[in-house]
């Protein structure tokens, strides 16, 4: 088929990427001037690192990658350790894939080439889609310098904003969680060695607040995420803010993350609110369906939201080859994926207020009762979208 996707992001180029695979004609619309990723740290479990090994992507990204050895969870302030995840080889050894913390940028650009090399002209930039018309026949995208393009099949991979949702979904606009997140890197070597973590993803849980350390570049970055409870909606991914805010909101956080605030560019500290949606169970019409944020927007708390997008854009490409009509493989698809893409979307919410229980006693009884290892054993990580049986619902 002609397929157009609105949007380059990782979760658009994976699309790209095994559709083209499949004999697919493809083409990318991304409305910025130039292909690039901002921000910093992503990380890759072995459920997304299934699809990036089928496209030949970890050769790229892996030379540049960090295997962390397990998740540490800590109290903000003394350090105490209150739940651990094992990552590293037992990761590795129980699912059949490895571990990743790597730059977005690092990832990106590896998943542009996967799609270039199958078709150089596949990517288009600067194109800014501003109207869907869906027919019986194609669907027709309308485009900012006024240009049109008509496909058999559209995929909506634009990102919380999404123009292409308002096609499927009608008008609703994401909602506001309350909380807001800092991003910054940092190198490693300014930071004194006592004061540096062990190979691992610490999240620092603490009263309306929490941060997420973990290295990048072959451990030569540590990458910062802090997300404050804050009335704040501000929502541009690239929005700079004073450092002076950033030290307020870690005053009296443990060393190693002060080590962070303190030795961070000061105006290289960027900020954004968390939005979010009530996940959708339906995600597709005929001839139009999403994928990634445009459907599921994800907070940041289980590190799954590009995995999720990966995971979307492989199953997709499978769907296409059932023998079915196209409203009927698109329905396979998104009924498959939206309640797996939703419990990660309800989940990622509850670990939100798990990280930022006031009561100490009550946050160690809390990832007790939790056992979030074990969940992320039994239902998370194991899921393969290359051999995932389609006819299950249940994701």
């Amino acid at each position: 088929m002609d397929i157009a996707i609105v949007g380059a992001g990782i979760g658009g180029l994976t699309a790209a990427a095994f559709l083209l695979q499949k004999g697919h004609r493809v083409r990318v619309f991304e409305q910025a001037p130039t292909l690039g990723e901002v921000g910093a740290g992503i990380q890759m479990s072995a459920n997304a690192m299934h699809a990036l090994d089928a496209l030949g992507v970890r050769a790229r990204i892996e030379p540049l990658a960090v295997r962390p050895k397990a998740f540490h969870f800590r109290r903000y302030n003394d350090g105490e350790m209150l739940h651990t995840i094992p990552l590293g080889e037992p990761h590795e050894a129980k699912h059949g894939k490895p571990y990743f913390q790597i730059h977005r940028a690092d990832l990106h650009a590896a998943l542009v080439e996967a799609v270039q090399a199958q078709d150089s002209n596949a990517i288009a930039v600067n194109a800014r889609v501003t109207g869907v018309h869906e027919t019986d026949d194609a669907v027709e995208l309308s485009f900012a310098d006024g240009s049109k393009h008509s496909a058999e099949m559209v995929v909506g991979a634009d990102g919380i904003k999404s123009v292409v949702r308002e096609a499927v979904l009608g008008a609703d606009e994401p909602h506001f969680t309350g909380q807001v997140a800092w991003r910054c890197t940092v190198p490693t070597a300014r930071i004194p060695s006592e004061l540096r973590t062990d190979l691992v993803s610490t999240i620092w849980c603490g009263p309306q607040n929490h941060a997420v350390t973990y290295y990048l570049k072959n451990g030569e970055l540590l990458n910062f995420v802090g997300c404050v409870e804050r009335d704040d909606r501000d929502e541009s991914w690239t929005a700079k803010r004073p450092w002076e805010e950033l030290d307020q909101d870690y005053r009296g956080w443990h060393p190693m993350v002060r080590a962070v605030v303190d030795t961070v560019d000061r105006d290289e500290c960027y900020r954004w609110a968390l939005n979010n949606r009530i996940p959708s169970m339906n995600w597709s019409t005929a001839r139009i369906t999403m994928l990634g944020d445009a459907v599921h927007a994800t907070l940041p708390y289980m590190a799954q939201g590009a995995a999720m997008a990966i995971e979307d854009g492989a199953v997709l490409a499978r769907a296409l080859e059932l023998d079915a009509p196209l409203a009927e493989q698109l329905r396979i698809y998104h009924t498959h994926r939206a309640p797996r893409t939703a419990r990660v979307v309800e989940e990622s919410n509850e670990m939100g207020e798990l990280y930022h229980i006031s009561d100490a006693d009550e946050m160690r009884q809390a990832f007790k009762d939790r056992n979030v290892a074990h969940s992320r054993n039994t239902w998370l990580y194991p899921y393969n979208p290359l051999t995932v049986d389609l006819s299950s619902a249940s994701g």
